[in-house]
């Protein structure tokens, strides 16, 4: 847990939300509300979030990307599927080593179902988890791809 002395505020904020209750360099979460064209997320589309080989999140841990509904909470769906990981999911890369995440509302028909992230029908956000982030995530260097949609 990160270190905030007398700051009784800060430390009452983080415990009601559990945001910024990590270090840094322990982990970095990024989160998402719109696509490329600064659209809020909806159900209504498709979204691609595409890494060139050599460019997924650098971390001496794992990372993870998980859907929220328009209330903060879990996206309910069949698959039963509320984040998707290399680390939890065996993801199907791209002939050239580059990753393809498909977020929407149906199981894709181009895309493996195991690099399927589901959606809600409505707004929803994403949230990149980052742990032990490397030195380019920490200084900006690295930044996530665009959320394309599609």
């Amino acid at each position: 847990m990160g270190f905030y002395g007398a700051d009784y505020r800060r430390r009452a904020i983080i415990a009601m939300t559990g945001t910024g209750a990590n270090l840094p360099k322990d982990s970095i979460y990024a989160p998402a509300f719109v696509d490329s064209g600064e659209r809020l997320l909806t159900g209504a589309h498709d979204y691609l979030l595409h890494f060139n080989k050599g460019e997924l999140p650098p971390v001496d841990a794992f990372w993870s990307i998980t859907v929220y509904n328009e209330r903060g909470y879990l996206a309910e769906n069949p698959a039963h599927r509320y984040a998707i990981s290399p680390h939890l999911d065996e993801l199907n890369y791209n002939s050239d080593g580059s990753l393809d995440i498909l977020i929407g509302t149906s199981v894709p028909s181009k895309i493996a179902a195991s690099n399927w992230l589901p959606a809600p029908e409505g707004p929803f956000n994403l949230i990149l988890r980052m742990y032990w982030p490397k030195d380019q995530v920490l200084n900006g260097a690295w930044l996530p791809p665009a959320i394309l949609r599609i």
